[in-house]
């Protein structure tokens, strides 16, 4: 297993991380990414004094490309290796632009887009913020982490809130239960006085407990309910937080983002 894991990381590096076939005419720019020289190129073709490394966005100075002999020789040599590893379907596991047909490196802050090098000098995505994929996931990982803890102390509020209303209840039920005592042992003296007056005051009285019981129990659902997506959520961000660079950012979780936002 670690000499097929070794074997395919050796694959890897021989392969351009433009077409994601073995190098051909392998060049090094000036960051020390190492491309095919017909990928660069086309890559570069349409700009002009600014020339970002397709990986890690780093302005070269200009298209004078360094060819890597060693790197050439190197490539040679894997490409003669038996394996059983399949390559094609080592590349199509890759995500590719559907434009370009080149793998998807960037990330555009603005449009929240997985971009490939191509994409970069595009009119859409030309004068738009990008990051490295990698730095994306991190930042935007970073972001929704910083949302956990306050969520938590939403969610302890929201309890301590529902605890009070649980505690309010029963006062209200004993408080109710005294004065009902109370107004009996005082129609017991006064009965022939008041008549039908205790059947009112008392049915009165039950309907405003029967009421205030009402609000409480909706309340109570409101804070249950509340909690409930509190935590739904915050069991949904450390999910997204362990996911793939490519899951993780493929618009969920902007949309994550923007329900955050609504629920605070």
């Amino acid at each position: 297993m670690a000499f097929t894991a070794s074997f395919t990381d050796l694959q890897a590096e021989a392969s351009c991380p433009l077409c994601w076939d073995f190098l051909t005419d392998p060049v090094t720019i000036d960051c020390g990414h190492n491309f095919c020289g017909s990928c660069i190129t086309q890559c570069w073709e349409d700009l002009q004094d600014i020339l970002p490394c397709p990986i890690c966005l780093h302005h070269c100075l200009d298209r004078n490309l360094k060819k890597n002999r060693q790197l050439c020789h190197m490539t040679d040599i894997v490409k003669q290796l038996p394996t059983n590893w399949n390559k094609r379907k080592w590349q199509e596991e890759k995500p590719l632009c559907e434009k370009h047909s080149q793998v998807l490196t960037l990330f555009c802050e603005e449009d929240l887009e997985l971009l490939c090098a191509q994409c970069q000098v595009s009119s859409d995505h030309r004068d738009h913020h990008l990051m490295p994929l990698e730095q994306a996931a991190a930042t935007h990982r970073k972001k929704l982490r910083s949302y956990i803890e306050p969520l938590k102390k939403q969610v302890e509020d929201a309890e301590k809130g529902l605890e009070i209303q649980v505690s309010k209840s029963s006062e209200l039920r004993v408080k109710v239960e005294n004065q009902r005592e109370e107004l009996y042992s005082e129609f017991e003296q006064l009965k022939h006085f008041l008549g039908k007056e205790q059947d009112i005051i008392i049915l009165k009285l039950q309907t405003e407990q029967m009421y205030a019981e009402k609000k409480l129990r909706e309340n109570k659902v409101k804070f249950l309910e509340h909690i409930y997506t509190l935590k739904n959520l915050v069991s949904e961000i450390a999910e997204k937080c362990v996911q793939s660079e490519l899951e993780f950012l493929t618009g969920s979780a902007s949309d994550l983002t923007i329900h955050m936002v609504t629920t605070e």
